[in-house]
């Protein structure tokens, strides 16, 4: 098994002086699950790559979706075929190359009299969806009665319930996703770099790009960096990276807003996930995880900071008002509102159309200069996006003269942590890892948590467990800690292996407890953040300063604004 030494936050300051070593074959701008996507195609190809984020990976919209590699079934409504299939077969293939960190979730549709959906249309649409997206046997749609319906979920509107469809969705983790890809990028030695901003482009005497500076978001250094090609994958910041290039013409990004509110279950008792009509005619998703429930999304235009994006009491409201009206016996009100986030989702502007009618197609350009760009598109679509792209960077660097490129490897490759052999051979995994650390002395539960957690990196869990226990019969650093395995082990994986620099990485993207347990992140963020400034070196001011961030994240999920008035 490969050890990520390359992807430490322990060594991520030695990683970012040597970046100007030597030229690379590409820049990727963006540590989304695109950049991410491409980060590994290319590096699987034999580019020499360095991927760079100004932020932590993930931390724009790869981490604040709805949480499902969708098969596009919204996308038959609005008549795209092609989308539907490519997407829905995309997804399987994402699910095989990490069973780890996604999950098939059968979801349930409900009919209406005089909703979106008619009991014909629905069955006609999943069995085309079926098709179109090559949908397993096991997976295909089934057409329930009313009282079929209810059973599955008896929270549900009774009132003209005329039936439902039932179909599986995908459910992941959308920043451990981004993690995993890069990882497995990293482990086959691609160079990664949170907290590192593409401060300027760079350019030859023919005005051709040939490179960026990057400053270090940390230590405030910077480095001039050269690579044959540089692609901007940096999702809502893509036409602010264009326009540094002086390249924003043309088609522009419109920026739209989706919200997600957490509940817990002994509030909205939820069995089984839900894709639902709300009353102005739009589709939310309500979705059980981990002893919560959670409800999402909406679409409006968002035209403030994308690093940023608050939830608005008028947000909240309107997804209260949405559980209400098809969960009308769950009295929902604000305060049993635990949690919530706000993302941004950076599409391809289409005038005269409203946010949820825009196309999520990608497009790709590719500006006077030669810096290519890649913008819109889905989750589930980025290794296939990645393709596309890394194809073209292959064919400029060819055209110019220089080396050759093999094909995109990726398609049955499976992402860090996804070494498990498959969907098929995922359960059994679970089961032999779990045996083994067993028999090493780590509680059974946890040590089965991890291994559907990390997949196939769990055996490194167990290793620093082992490590742990042993510093701790001595006078190591991990003597004084109050945490426990379940935090500790964790965190220290996050430092070493999936490059956490702050506490808001570990609490939101690393473990997403942020999200879906704030009241772990409560207990457990102090003693967090003593640990992580002792073994990163940090300063008083520093700790102060991460602390500060990090009590600023948790008002954002627990506290929603009130929306100015112009």
């Amino acid at each position: 098994m490969n050890e990520v030494r390359s992807f430490s936050s322990l060594e991520r300051q030695s990683i970012f002086e040597g970046l100007g070593a030597h030229p690379y074959d590409l820049i990727v701008i963006g540590g989304g699950i695109t950049g991410a996507g491409i980060a590994l195609d290319a590096i699987t190809r034999g580019m020499k790559v360095l991927l760079v984020e100004m932020q932590d990976y993930a931390a724009g919209t790869s981490s604040r979706s709805t949480k499902l590699v969708h098969g596009g079934l919204r996308y038959l409504k609005q008549l795209e075929v092609g989308m539907v299939a490519e997407v829905g077969k995309e997804r399987a293939v994402v699910y095989e190359n990490g069973p780890h960190v996604t999950i098939p979730e059968w979801m349930l549709l409900p009919i209406h009299k005089g909703g979106t959906f008619g009991k014909f249309s629905t069955s006609i649409g999943l069995m085309v969806y079926d098709f179109l997206a090559g949908v397993k046997r096991s997976e295909r749609r089934v057409m329930l009665s009313p009282v079929q319906t209810l059973l599955r979920e008896p929270l549900l509107k009774a009132d003209g319930l005329l039936g439902a469809g039932y179909y599986v969705e995908y459910r992941t983790d959308d920043a451990r996703l981004t993690l995993e890809v890069l990882k497995e990028a990293a482990a086959r030695d691609a160079v990664l770099l949170n907290y590192a901003k593409a401060e300027r482009l760079n350019y030859d005497a023919n005005g051709r790009i040939a490179g960026i500076t990057v400053r270090d978001m940390i230590s405030g250094q910077t480095r001039d960096v050269s690579a044959l090609k540089v692609v901007n994958a940096a999702g809502p910041w893509v036409d602010q990276i264009r326009e540094m290039d002086q390249s924003r013409k043309g088609k522009q990004l419109q920026l739209t807003k989706g919200v997600h509110l957490v509940i817990d279950q002994s509030k909205f008792p939820l069995k089984q996930a839900i894709y639902f009509d709300t009353p102005d005619g739009r589709m939310v998703f309500a979705i059980p995880r981990s002893g919560k429930t959670y409800v999402g999304t909406t679409d409006t235009v968002y035209k403030d900071d994308p690093a940023s994006p608050h939830i608005h009491e008028e947000d909240r409201d309107y997804i209260l008002r949405a559980i209400h009206y098809m969960f009308p016996e769950v009295q929902l009100t604000a305060a049993d509102v635990e949690s919530g986030w706000a993302g941004v989702r950076p599409l391809i502007l289409e005038e005269g159309k409203s946010p949820s009618e825009i196309s999520r197609k990608d497009e790709i350009w590719e500006s006077p200069s030669g810096m290519i760009t890649i913008a819109g598109g889905k989750l589930t679509g980025y290794r296939k996006m990645a393709d596309t792209v890394v194809n073209l960077v292959a064919a400029k660097i060819r055209e110019a003269g220089g080396p050759a490129f093999g094909e995109c490897q990726t398609r049955h490759m499976p992402i860090s942590g996804g070494h498990v052999g498959g969907s098929a051979g995922f359960a059994d995994y679970v089961r032999e890892q779990t045996e083994i650390a067993a028999a090493q002395g780590i509680d059974r539960k946890l040590a089965e948590q991890w291994v559907q957690t990390y997949g196939s990196n769990a055996p490194v869990l167990y290793e620093i467990a082992q490590e742990l226990a042993e510093q701790s019969m001595g006078e190591g650093p991990h003597k004084a800690t109050p945490l426990p395995d379940a935090v500790l082990v964790p965190l220290v994986y996050a430092i070493r292996h999936e490059m956490a620099c702050k506490p808001t990485d570990f609490f939101i993207r690393r473990t997403g407890s942020l999200l879906f347990d704030i009241s772990w992140t409560q207990k457990w963020k102090e003693p967090v953040i003593d640990y992580m400034a002792s073994v990163l070196n940090w300063s008083d001011q520093e700790k102060e300063q991460h602390a500060s961030e990090l009590e600023q994240e948790i008002e954002r999920a627990t506290q929603p604004q009130t929306r100015p008035q112009l």
